[in-house]
């Protein structure tokens, strides 16, 4: 089996062409399999590139724990860079299905950039807010969902040994039933805000385009920052944009990292 090893900030994912044909093996199981690092490829997610009868592809990305979640903003920019580079697309701007709904991308080549893609997020919505005891404080956390859950708190910073404590408590907290992505943020400035995420079924990552959505949404929802903001990632930078009716733009870089291919015989089978 051929694969391509992708990133978005570091946030890398190992992604499958299954424009021609749909393949007849399990994804979970074969992620479960392929995602673990130090024993196999090694990547934050598998994603699959398939065939839409609504858009120009459509996305499915399964977890390291087998989970599909609904969107991933790396892995859709990542896609779109694929379906570029192999011409499957023409032009600067394309589509793309997800279990979130269809996406619409556009990209360029600025010079020593490579390539940065643009993602329309539409509006995401703020769902509620909540308080979780956390190190013997209570910290409130504001609900996002941008097509997959979130809970933002701009009111905990941790270091690395309480990130690691308190990100799968709250992940797998009785209040989300179906897990939640958790991003914790400091602000800078009211155009720079540093933030961690823990994301749902695969634990801390360094970049997430979804959870850096969820952040600046509720950033913008207490009023901490301005409708043009960078969110800085432990791998890098995503920029967003609020526009006039709305919607939310993320533009980030895409890059593959190298091709392979992987002997499925030789592993227990998916």
């Amino acid at each position: 089996m051929e694969f391509i090893k992708m990133h978005g900030l570091g946030n890398d994912f190992i992604l499958l062409d299954c424009m021609a044909e749909t393949p007849a093996w399990d994804p979970a199981a074969l992620a479960r399999q392929l995602c673990r690092r130090n024993f196999s490829v090694g990547a934050d997610g598998l994603v699959l590139a398939l065939p839409s009868s609504v858009a120009d592809a459509r996305m499915r990305i399964f977890n390291p724990d087998g989970s599909e979640p609904e969107m991933c903003g790396n892995a859709i920019r990542c896609l779109a860079r694929f379906l570029c580079d192999e011409g499957y697309v023409s032009g600067d701007a394309l589509s793309i299905e997800t279990l979130a709904g269809v996406l619409f991308l556009s990209v360029s080549r600025p010079a020593k950039a490579g390539m940065l893609v643009s993602v329309d997020m539409g509006v995401p919505e703020i769902t509620g807010e909540i308080t979780l005891p956390i190190a013997g404080q209570s910290v409130p956390f504001t609900l996002v969902s941008t097509g997959n859950p979130h809970a933002v708190t701009y009111d905990l910073f941790p270091n690395q040994r309480l990130f690691q404590v308190c990100g799968p408590l709250i992940e797998h907290d009785p209040a989300f039933p179906q897990g939640v992505n958790v991003e914790f943020c400091l602000r800078e400035d009211a155009h720079t805000v540093r933030v961690l995420v823990w994301e749902r079924g695969a634990g801390p990552t360094l970049a997430c385009g979804t959870g850096a959505t969820a952040a600046f949404c509720a950033g913008l929802q207490r009023g901490l920052i301005a409708s043009s903001a960078e969110m800085q990632l432990p791998g890098g930078v995503l920029r967003f944009e609020r526009t006039e009716n709305g919607h939310v733009i993320m533009t980030g870089p895409a890059e593959e990292a190298f091709r392979g291919k992987i002997n499925l015989a030789s592993r227990e089978s998916v």
